[in-house]
């Protein structure tokens, strides 16, 4: 029987398992079989704490686990593919392995950025392409940017970018936008923000890095050349929380509900990280959530013991 299982290995069950580890708590981290979250997939990663020059997105994520591991963390290479929280201790199934039981549970599955299913992008995904202004808009200064998408995430990343970018245009399928009134006269009034409607980027191109996209009209079928240093895609993220439905709480894009700070709606399960947070989705905030959820666990289980 284990004191605490982490499920899921970026910076929030990283963190989350470093303070598990340090307060005695012996926690296995259920890592996947692609570990590490979406840092992996980065590049340079400029904006985490401590890092004045920067450091690669999958070398951060290596250090963490490394650091989880000196003090006890036991990791486990596998999906998970069956929960059982309605009775306690909770189990967790990973195929053609015995149950998994504890008597707590981190939840820290993240969320993915949903792409648009091309090949070229994940050809030059850190090299052009991104799904985090927040991230990457600095190393776009003074370029030409594409952000694709219609909604909120697409005219606050676009609007966001024009701090760096000598232009932003915004590429839409459809011909109105379906953002907030607020945010769409945000971007609307913005001199350094452009529009490409009833328009599809057809293909990513670029020599080692991103040099343009091509275009394709949905109304004419007519094909674009559009030259451009950088694509943002900002369709939407999708909370990796399949294996918790019809257990936990979830608002309605499937994000964990959390309260009190990390707690579900099940007394002992935690949430910490992107599949909680919709707003901020940046790794030192899920980090910061995953310090968290270690403390919310350790003090859980103090008061059962007394």
């Amino acid at each position: 029987m284990h004191k605490v299982v982490i499920i899921g290995s970026g910076p929030a069950g990283l963190t989350a398992a470093l303070y598990c580890a340090r307060a005695n708590l012996a926690p296995l981290v259920v890592e996947g079989i692609q570990a590490g979250g979406q840092l992996t997939l980065t590049t340079d990663v400029e904006n985490y704490p401590g890092f004045p020059q920067g450091i690669m997105g999958p070398q951060l994520m290596t250090d963490m686990r490394e650091q989880a591991a000196r003090f006890g963390t036991e990791f486990l290479t596998e999906d998970v593919t069956a929960v059982n929280l309605k009775t306690r201790p909770f189990t967790i199934t990973i195929a053609e392995k015995p149950e998994i039981e504890t008597q707590t549970v981190i939840v820290s599955t993240g969320a993915t950025a949903l792409m648009l299913n091309i090949d070229s992008e994940q050809q030059y995904l850190g090299q052009g392409v991104s799904t985090c202004a927040t991230c990457d808009g600095a190393f776009f200064k003074e370029k030409e940017l594409i952000v694709v998408g219609g909604g909120d995430s697409a005219m606050e990343e676009g609007t966001f970018l024009t701090k760096f970018a000598s232009t932003v245009t915004i590429v839409h399928r459809r011909n109105t936008l379906r953002a907030s009134k607020i945010m769409q006269e945000r971007a609307f009034r913005n001199e350094k923000v452009k529009f490409i409607w009833d328009s599809v980027v057809e293909e990513v191109y670029g020599d080692g890095v991103v040099q343009g996209v091509k275009l394709r009209n949905l109304k004419t079928t007519e094909l674009t050349d559009k030259p451009c240093s950088g694509v943002f895609i900002a369709i939407g993220h999708t909370p990796t929380t399949t294996l918790f439905v019809d257990q936990l709480d979830m608002d309605p894009q499937g994000y964990l509900l959390t309260h009190d700070g990390t707690k579900t709606n099940i007394p002992g399960v935690f949430a910490a990280g992107d599949v909680q947070d919709h707003v901020y989705r940046q790794a030192v905030t899920a980090a910061g959530s995953g310090c968290m959820a270690a403390i919310d666990v350790e003090r859980f289980l103090e008061q059962e013991a007394h």
